[in-house]
């Protein structure tokens, strides 16, 4: 019997960077990758949610950074597949508080729709592990499945909703990491993760191997991971984003994330190897550059970088926790 849920729950869910991409979703009402990916959660940027459900309401309403949105289709693929095994017809409130750069780059997508999963879920009365929390998090946002767990994260591609989640890395070795984001440009961007992975899944001729380039960047970043083998790591990573990024400019028509401050980072990052810093950009769907190193070599960065950028535009992120859900 379908009952009325009057609860409230809040859940704290960071970004992850993704160091294997995904690009391209064999499903797109289920969020099904093509291929699997790897990510590292951040400990800089997060997402504070809390979801109500009252038997008040006669529609959802979303808040996001006290704003009411009108576009709650993503929103609702969770919170549907949250009441369908609640069995409750409850509709809810979300006031979610971002505390990263929407819509540009730095996957707060990621961190939204985890923590709208843990924190719908509870109030819903739900007990769901995180497999299933990664799951529900999925129908939003790939990424977002990632985000359930924190440090070194694999998404299991899968062919179908119960096979399709992410999990955590073992055996990692290679601890000493740190991230220094480069914020270029903050606004929204005006291709969305979405529409670029299905014109580049549907015309760039290299698709398929891309294909083939994940699942051994996979095995090799594992291995590195594995192994504390920060070059091999690096390597990987840098290169993987690259050819992601070689998809948009083969696309139909061509298009991509890049802007001259994209650009003008990967330069700094190149000119820092010369001199023997050793570090390495990964830049995802959006103009803004994770640069990869580890922490000796942190001012050295900023000091370089603060030549060409504001230092209210630069960050340091270490790898961050997985997912806090409170209940209220």
């Amino acid at each position: 019997m379908t009952t009325s849920v009057d609860n409230t729950a809040s859940a704290i869910a960071h970004t992850n960077i993704a160091l294997i991409k995904y690009w391209g979703k064999a499903n797109e009402k289920l969020t099904i990758p093509y291929t699997g990916s790897i990510s590292l959660t951040l400990d800089k940027f997060y997402t504070k949610t809390k979801v109500t459900f009252d038997s008040q309401l006669h529609a959802d309403k979303l808040f996001v950074n006290g704003t009411e949105q009108t576009n709650l289709k993503k929103a609702a693929r969770v919170l549907n597949r949250v009441r369908q095994l609640a069995d409750t017809n409850s509709f809810a409130k979300i006031e979610s508080e971002n505390f990263v750069p929407t819509s540009a780059g730095f996957a707060s997508s990621a961190s939204a729709f985890a923590a709208l999963a843990g924190a719908s879920a509870a109030a819903a009365g739900l007990e769901l592990d995180k497999p299933a929390l990664s799951r529900l998090a999925r129908l939003g946002s790939g990424s977002a499945s990632r985000s359930i767990f924190g440090d070194f994260v694999e998404w299991l591609p899968g062919d179908n909703d119960e096979n399709s989640f992410a999990q955590p890395l073992e055996n990692v070795t290679l601890t000493d990491i740190a991230v220094v984001a480069v914020k270029v440009n903050a606004h929204q961007k005006t291709i969305s993760s979405s529409e670029g992975m299905k014109s580049s899944a549907q015309t760039s001729p290299y698709y398929a191997e891309w294909q083939n380039v994940v699942n051994r960047d996979i095995v090799n970043l594992k291995h590195a991971l594995t192994t504390n083998n920060f070059s091999l790591f690096g390597q990987i990573s840098e290169a993987n984003a690259m050819r992601m990024h070689a998809l948009t400019l083969s696309s139909l028509p061509p298009f991509t994330y890049f802007e001259p401050g994209t650009l003008e980072v990967i330069n700094e990052v190149q000119d820092l190897r010369a001199q023997g810093i050793e570090c390495y950009y990964t830049i995802d769907a959006g103009p803004n550059v994770k640069i990869l190193t580890q922490t000796a070599n942190i001012p050295l960065i900023k000091d370089q970088l603060s030549k060409q950028f504001s230092p209210t535009k630069i960050s340091v992120a270490h790898p961050g926790p997985g997912i806090e859900v409170i209940k209220h």
